[in-house]
Formats: C-alpha cells, sequence, structure tokens
C-alpha cells in the first residue's frame, strides 16, 4: 500500500500562509471543459475501486464498475522473488481485471521503494544510474504485458514524485537525472534530466508499441509549494497552476521529442479520511460542502476551481482516484472490518449522496472523466463495510442505481454540462438539461450521443478508430486482420478495414467489454464494396461472461444492402441489458469465396 505525504505540511515543510484574498478567486474559468477523452476509455463518468489480484468483491457486487485499480510496488516484477522477472504477476491482474468486467489500473509507484532512502531521497534515486537501469527495465516489462493484454490500461505513474522532483528541484526541469545514462537504447536519445525522466515513460510506451496505454501524470496538490487544498487556502490558485504546468510541460505535458504527452492528469482529493487526520494528527483537511463555499477556502469549490484551471491551462482531462470511503455513519476506529469501523470523511456523500448529480456534473465539467475510490492506507474506511443509515453498504448501493442507468456522459471538447440548480445549465432552463442532453442516472435528461472526444471520427459514445483498431478484432475463416486504415472513412480520417480471404463461411469483428448502457442502442456503419458476395450480416450483443449468456442481434440481408455506399445497422439492446458488454460486434456471411474489403465506422450509442 501506499505510504502517505500527506501533501504536506510535515514531509516538505510546507508553511501554511495567509494572504489577502485576491479577486483572482472570483474570475471564472473559460467555457467548456478542454482536452478529449482517451481513446480506450468510455466517454461517460467512470466509477471505479481498488482492489486486489485475486479478490472479487467488486465483480460478486452485481455492480457495473468502470475500473479496477492496485498498487505496482517494488518487487512487482517477479512477484517478490515468487517468480521469474518476466511481470507474470501483473499481467494476471489485468487478465483477471478483464474476465471480471473492468478496465484495469495498475498504479505504477515503485520509485519510492527503491534503494538508497524514501521519499525524500527521490530525486537523489533519480540520480543513481543503476537505480534507473533496473527501473526503467522493469516499466519497459509492465509495457510489454501491456501490450500482450491488448485491451485498454490505465496507468497512472508515481503518485507523488513528480511533485517531490518539483520541490527538490526547485521547478527546474533540466536538474540531472539518469535517462541516457542508464544505457538502455530505448532512451539513448534523451536528456539525462528531470525532464527526460518523464519523458521516458512515453519513450518506452512508444519503443514497446504499448499503443493500447493510457499513461497519467500524476499532479499532487501541494506540488508548487503551497498545499492548495489543504493549507494556502487563501492564495490565488492561477499563479500556482502556472508554476507546476511550467514545469510538467518538459516532462511530457507539452509537445516533446517522443511525438507524445501524457494522456490525463491524475489527482488524489486526499489520501486518508478527514477525521484520521483530525483524531491522530491534529490537522484540520476536512472539505465545505456548501455549493456556495468561497473559493479562498478549504472546499470542495476550491479544489474544483483547481481542477478546472489544471484543465483550462494543461488541455488535459483529470482522473481522481485514491479518494477516501468514510461517510458521517463510521465509527471513528481503526478499521477492523465490523460494520462502520474506519473513520469519518464526506467524498462518498458529495458525489453519491442527494446532491450527488449536481456534484458530478460539475467536476465533469472541471475535466474529471474518473472517480476511483480506496484506501490509501491500512485501517481507514472501506467500501465492505461502509454501512449508511439504512444499513446497506454506503457507495455500494448509491452507486450502483447511477451505473446500471447508463451513468453520466461526459462534455464533449469545448462544452460543459447542465448543473441542476446552479444556474450553468448551458441554455436550459433552471438547471434542467434540454430534450437530447446529457444523461446522469436520476437528473431527468436523455442520452442523445454526446460527441466521444476521445475516439475521433465524429461518433457518439463508442469507437471511431481514429487511433487504431481500438481493440476490434476480426475471426473466422472468411476474414483477415482488421486494421485502422485512411481509405474509405465515414467520418473523421479513418474507418476499420474487414479484408476478406477468398473462403466462404461467416466471419466475426467483434471488441470485448464494450460499455453500452442499459436499454441502449447501437448504431454502425458498414460500407461494402460493388462485387461483395455477402448474403447476410448481424450486429450482435452477447452479455454474461461466465454464465446466464444472452444473444442479442438482428439480421439483415445483404440484398437490402447498398453496394459501394455505407450502411447503417440498428440493434437496440434489451431493457435489462448488463453494462458493459461481454461481446459488441457484427457478423458477416458469405456463401462464396470472394477478396473484398469491407469497412466499418462509426459504432456508437
Amino acid at each position: 500500500m501506499r505510504t502517505t505525504l500527506r501533501r504536506t505540511v510535515a514531509v516538505l515543510a510546507l508553511a501554511c500562509t495567509t494572504l489577502a484574498v485576491s479577486s483572482a478567486f472570483a474570475q471564472a474559468a473559460p467555457p467548456g471543459v478542454k482536452g478529449p477523452v482517451p481513446t480506450g476509455l468510455p466517454n461517460r463518468l467512470s466509477i471505479g475501486l481498488f482492489e486486489e489480484a485475486g479478490q472479487n468483491w467488486m465483480r460478486d457486487s452485481g455492480v457495473p464498475w468502470d475500473v479496477r485499480y492496485r498498487y505496482l510496488t517494488k518487487g512487482w516484477v517477479d512477484n517478490w522473488g515468487w517468480g521469474p522477472r518476466d511481470g507474470a504477476w501483473a499481467k494476471t491482474f489485468l487478465t483477471e481485471s478483464n474476465t471480471q468486467g473492468f478496465i484495469p489500473a495498475p498504479v505504477f509507484y515503485q520509485l519510492f521503494a527503491e534503494p538508497g532512502g524514501g521519499e525524500a531521497e527521490s530525486l537523489e534515486k533519480v540520480q543513481n544510474i543503476d537505480t534507473m537501469r533496473g527501473y526503467f527495465s522493469d516499466f519497459k516489462i509492465l509495457l510489454q504485458r501491456a501490450k500482450e493484454y491488448g485491451r485498454p490500461v490505465l496507468m497512472p505513474i508515481e503518485p507523488d514524485a513528480v511533485g517531490l522532483l518539483q520541490f527538490y528541484t526547485n521547478s527546474n526541469p533540466n536538474t540531472y537525472a539518469a535517462v541516457a545514462a542508464t544505457g538502455m537504447p530505448e532512451l539513448a536519445g534523451l536528456p539525462n534530466t528531470v525532464a527526460g525522466w518523464g519523458l521516458a515513460f512515453l519513450q518506452l510506451r512508444k519503443a514497446v508499441g504499448a499503443n493500447n496505454v493510457i499513461l497519467g501524470l500524476h499532479i499532487s496538490a501541494w506540488a508548487s509549494g503551497k498545499d492548495i487544498s489543504c493549507c494556502s487556502i487563501s492564495d490565488p490558485l492561477q499563479p500556482e497552476v502556472d508554476k507546476v504546468v511550467n514545469f510538467l510541460k518538459p516532462l511530457g505535458l507539452g509537445a516533446n521529442s517522443t511525438g507524445a504527452t501524457y494522456d490525463v492528469l491524475v489527482g488524489d482529493p486526499l489520501d486518508r479520511d478527514a477525521d484520521f487526520y483530525k483524531l491522530t494528527r491534529g490537522q484540520d483537511v476536512w472539505w465545505d460542502t456548501n455549493d456556495n463555499a468561497a473559493i479562498a477556502s478549504r472546499s470542495f469549490n476550491r479544489y474544483h476551481q483547481w481542477l478546472t484551471l489544471m484543465n483550462q491551462t494543461s488541455g488535459k482531462r483529470w482522473v481522481l482516484w485514491q479518494i477516501p470511503l468514510g461517510n458521517s455513519q463510521h465509527r471513528n476506529i481503526n478499521n477492523d472490518g465490523t460494520p462502520r469501523a474506519g473513520y469519518r470523511d464526506n467524498r462518498t456523500e458529495y458525489f453519491f449522496g442527494p446532491a450527488g448529480d449536481a456534484h458530478r456534473r460539475k467536476f465533469a465539467n472541471a475535466g474529471v472523466i474518473a472517480l476511483l475510490f480506496g484506501a490509501g492506507a491500512g485501517g481507514q474506511s472501506s467500501y465492505t463495510n461502509d454501512l449508511g443509515t439504512n444499513g446497506q453498504p454506503y457507495l455500494k448501493s448509491n452507486a450502483s442505481p447511477f451505473l446500471t442507468a447508463g451513468g453520466l456522459t461526459l462534455p464533449a471538447t469545448g462544452t460543459t454540462l447542465p448543473v441542476p440548480g446552479t444556474g450553468t445549465d448551458g441554455g436550459t432552463d433552471a438547471g434542467v438539461p434540454d430534450a437530447g442532453g446529457p444523461r446522469d442516472a436520476g437528473s431527468g435528461g436523455t442520452d442523445a450521443g454526446t460527441p466521444d472526444a476521445g475516439s475521433g471520427g465524429g461518433t457518439g459514445r463508442g469507437y471511431g478508430f481514429e487511433s487504431g483498431t481500438e481493440g476490434w478484432s476480426a475471426t473466422g475463416a472468411p476474414l483477415k486482420t482488421a486494421t485502422s486504415t485512411t481509405t474509405r472513412p465515414q467520418s473523421g480520417t479513418r474507418s476499420l478495414a474487414i479484408p476478406f480471404s477468398g473462403t466462404a463461411g461467416t466471419g466475426v469483428v467483434s471488441v470485448m467489454t464494450a460499455t453500452v448502457p442499459q436499454a441502449g442502442v447501437v448504431t454502425m456503419r458498414l460500407w461494402v464494396p460493388a462485387g461483395s458476395k455477402l448474403t447476410a450480416v448481424q450486429p450482435f450483443a452477447l452479455e454474461g461472461a461466465t454464465s446466464n449468456w444472452r444473444y442479442t442481434g438482428k439480421w439483415t440481408a445483404a440484398s437490402s444492402l447498398q453496394t459501394g455506399a455505407w450502411n447503417t445497422l440498428t440493434l437496440p439492446l434489451p431493457s435489462d441489458s448488463t453494462t458493459p458488454l461481454y461481446q459488441l460486434g457484427v457478423e458477416l456471411i458469405t456463401n462464396a469465396g470472394w477478396t473484398g474489403t469491407v469497412h466499418l465506422d462509426s459504432v456508437a450509442w
């Protein structure tokens, strides 16, 4: 488990300052969220939990969680001496998560346990050639296993390490670090600097070809030298944001020699329950939940404003993880597994209490695309025994209807969502979404397929094949390997090419764990060439990864399809369909051998 910094004042010797309140607090951020949702992540607000490999609580909960995360600490690469140094242990976590229906999110958290000290020696560690050679070799192995896995992997990089490096280098990214000096050929062209250290993760992903890996750069709220969420609550936020972003640009937040940038920002609102700090350390880290709380206060509003400014300044969206699980019913004792054991906090109630709809939308407008809950240390509150006033597990019982009903469609780039009761309704009346607006379970909105900023191609939520096959593959004798191509896009610049091999029979092109909401309607665009020998096509959905299988399909005779043109296929799902689907795809039937190419594009719902 992660050792805490508590952002803190104690580790970094940051003094809590009190300055005059600046008029900058009242300054509204520019309208419209910035940056795409990374390809491979759903274009709705993802909700996830921490869970160890081998555990099944998430699966057995009956809740369609989106993401399953855990830490990869020093020693993971050989299962802490119990296996070969091949990363098989991490691969097991990836495949196990997928089997259970979740996007895996291994948090690479290795630096602090490398030899040579603890967190305070972070800079010395990245300057040690032997340490960095082994460190980056381990990360390369992780990328290799992720590439073999072949489906989306969300990978946050080194919580707090970048903030520590900014602190110990006095915000100088050109401070020496061992990168090219490691002798690894993949890193030969990178500078031996802290900036080069940040670029090494991007370069190794590129060298391995692990394009399915979504890299997240961790941003600590104290990285600028002032803890904006705890102590320095009277300081203007934009200067602190600028200081952090300017330091991170050469580390891979901005354009660089690798040709890629980090995909998302990653942050943790707190690493332990708020009352744990109050009762055991005498620190007040509670946030005011009042929607009218001043930005210059210890509040959710202040943290939201910081997220918004970071999004606007960096152009990247946010994943919030390790969100404490305490609620107002906890007994403020070390968690021994008994009901309500653990410490109180208000973050789960903020996002899933009576005002949860508005708060989820508000944070989505700040660029947040995922809320991942988990204890940052032993003894804290847990989702397994967090009983609310009704005697039911709080997060489970409150997140379940939200996720089961399809969740919340994220705002497209340059837009914001209506927030009930705040007047920020995007032009609607009284904060009520217009017909066809984004959907949040219980909000009264409907879902008309807000554009998917991550898939490109102008599709709705789904797949546009703008960055590759996006997990789709072809099977069956009639089909060759499916590829992303610019030859014939229906929308955007690319589509999925499905070449036929010259053999008659049935072929299937499909993707696993598509996050189609319950009772969703899937549309696909299919281009059929002249001279096609197709006899029928069938879009289909398969539910029930391990039991209780259900197949939903809709046959279309090939004679009703236009050749040399794009055709629209529609697949309505049952009213009680599950999400994610086990498999989504289209069957292609031919009774004669031919070698033409069919194209698929704009798979949406």
